[in-house]
């Protein structure tokens, strides 16, 4: 996807490769996307993270876009089992994170479908399949949700919904004649992770941004099969809103949660076989932080929850204000060195007799720029424990530990995963620094969070640290988040790494592990 070229424009800063200056385009201008430069702030898009924010922010001068970073590329090494595996020409064309993984019921797990964010001439979408537990893994070429719904900005998502028999899956999307609106939410759909149909539009939305989904697989609830979508929606100054369909073809009319701007994290809801703690229904729950105004302002987990299917929900706070975790400033967002934009965002997870679970990142201390913290809800979600630290290194300004991911099932077994270093004796300020190589680590509980073991290490090897050399997607970005689930006693993990190279450069591609 090529950017169109504007030769009318004059900054009056320079902007370093990482860190953003606020600094505005000496004239208005209109974007190859349609926003006009001088309406950034007022729509919000500064504070979106969705890929077509991203290159309105390049083409604004607001934010570089991704470059080769100074020195020479690390030696490539095994990988674990890469899910992103389409051949790439260049390193700039390389650029595959940001995912949400789920399997199917049908077959007892043996298909996956993992969606990611991959810049092609598709777009910003990639998907994978598997069809034998994550054995080996396919991308599908071309990107199979690059037509239909008009041009596809990533954030990805997808379920299967067991009473349907299909997965269901999507990203933001931007036309009007594919009938999601300017930048709002497409669904397309399948029987068996392989060939893909286009679906519907849980939101005709103009501004829509970090859209989650959930089913509701418990063949018991009242409220079986039942999907649900919820995100912001910077038309709306960035409402907290959801969605839900029994059908996926038909969906409710928004119901706002919250209307001022607090950031939509992750849905998730009641595990398969796992008793109702309240009412008839599964409950609902979305994950949320009021990020402060954001950069190194303190944040605050808020979690809300639903027992009726999705009408109606309360919100609980999840723990005191903390501080964030990053070292690096990234316009409104901050970040781990050297492109890990992260602003401390977790990933909710429910076991059995309304244990609820979240693990988050915040800064550490002693010069720490990260660690990552557990608290678990007994009652449901109404009340929260003080959080524990669950990465065990000593802090220091080199051990970083940053994006974690959790997902539990109905016999108490909870997985929460993240990016580590605590191996690195140097600091991290660009990708070839030796101090930038990272591991993926995770402790698992069998007792529903009561006590976790020790440390795994989910990755073969240190990961080079993969750079972003990618023009059309922001320098300061790795992926946002990744999306961990559980079927079958199996924790289906996945990360960003590094250990591919193009033409010398570590670029950025979609692990797997079944833990």
């Amino acid at each position: 996807m090529k950017l169109a070229q504007k030769e009318n424009i004059f900054l009056s800063c320079a902007l370093p490769i990482l860190i953003v200056a606020t600094c505005i385009p000496s004239q208005a201008q209109m974007t190859s996307v349609g926003v006009n430069c001088s309406e950034v702030a007022a729509l919000g898009i500064d504070k979106q993270e969705n890929m077509r924010a991203g290159r309105v922010m390049i083409e604004c001068g607001l934010a570089p876009g991704g470059r080769p970073a100074v020195g020479p590329a690390l030696p490539p090494v095994i990988p674990n089992v890469r899910v992103s595996n389409r051949t790439c020409t260049t390193a700039a064309s390389c650029t595959k994170s940001e995912n949400m993984i789920w399997g199917s019921t049908a077959d007892g797990g043996k298909t996956l479908v993992d969606n990611y964010n991959d810049h092609s001439t598709g777009g910003y979408s990639g998907t994978s399949y598997s069809k034998n537990g994550g054995v080996t893994w396919k991308e599908i070429t071309p990107a199979p949700f690059s037509t239909a719904h008009g041009a596809n900005f990533g954030d990805p998502i997808v379920v299967f919904n067991a009473k349907l028999g299909k997965f269901f899956a999507g990203d933001l999307v931007s036309s009007s004649s594919g009938g999601c609106g300017g930048q709002g939410i497409g669904l397309w759909t399948s029987v068996n992770g392989i060939a893909w149909t286009v679906g519907s539009c849980p939101h005709v939305g103009s501004s829509d941004d970090r859209e989650s989904m959930w089913v509701d697989n418990e063949p018991t609830s009242g409220t079986y099969g039942r999907m649900y979508v919820s995100w912001n929606d910077f038309a709306l100054g960035g409402a907290l809103s959801v969605t839900y369909s029994d059908d996926g073809l038909s969906w409710v009319p928004p119901v706002i949660l919250n209307a001022s701007f607090i950031r939509n994290v992750q849905i998730t809801g009641s595990p398969v076989g796992a008793a109702r703690f309240e009412g008839t229904n599964s409950t609902v729950f979305v994950a949320t932080m009021d990020e402060g105004g954001g950069g190194l302002n303190t944040r605050q987990n808020v979690m809300y929850k639903s027992l009726d299917g999705g009408a109606t929900w309360t919100s609980f706070i999840m723990g005191a204000r903390f501080s964030p975790p990053g070292s690096v400033s990234c316009g409104y967002f901050e970040a781990v060195a050297p492109i890990w934009r992260h602003m401390g965002w977790g990933q909710p997870a429910v076991g059995p007799n309304g244990v609820v679970h979240y693990a988050y990142a915040g800064a550490g201390s002693n010069g720490d720029t990260g660690d990552i913290f557990y608290v678990q809800s007994a009652d449901n979600g109404v009340t929260w424990s003080a959080p524990i630290q669950l990465n065990t290194d000593v802090d220091n300004p080199f051990h970083t530990q940053w994006m974690p991911s959790v997902s539990a099932d109905a016999t108490g077994k909870v997985t929460a995963t993240w990016y580590d270093r605590r191996k690195a004796t140097s600091a991290c300020s660009v990708a070839t620094n030796p101090g930038c190589r990272y591991e993926e680590v995770g402790r698992i509980s069998l007792n529903n969070g009561a006590l976790f073991g020790a440390e795994v290490t989910i990755s073969s090897a240190l990961i080079p640290q993969p750079q972003q050399t990618d023009p059309g997607v922001q320098a300061c970005y790795a992926g946002d988040y990744d999306y961990d689930t559980n079927l079958g006693g199996n924790a289906y993990v996945t990360w960003t790494d590094g250990r591919r190279t193009v033409g010398g450069i570590h670029v950025q591609d979609v692990e797997f592990a079944k833990q």
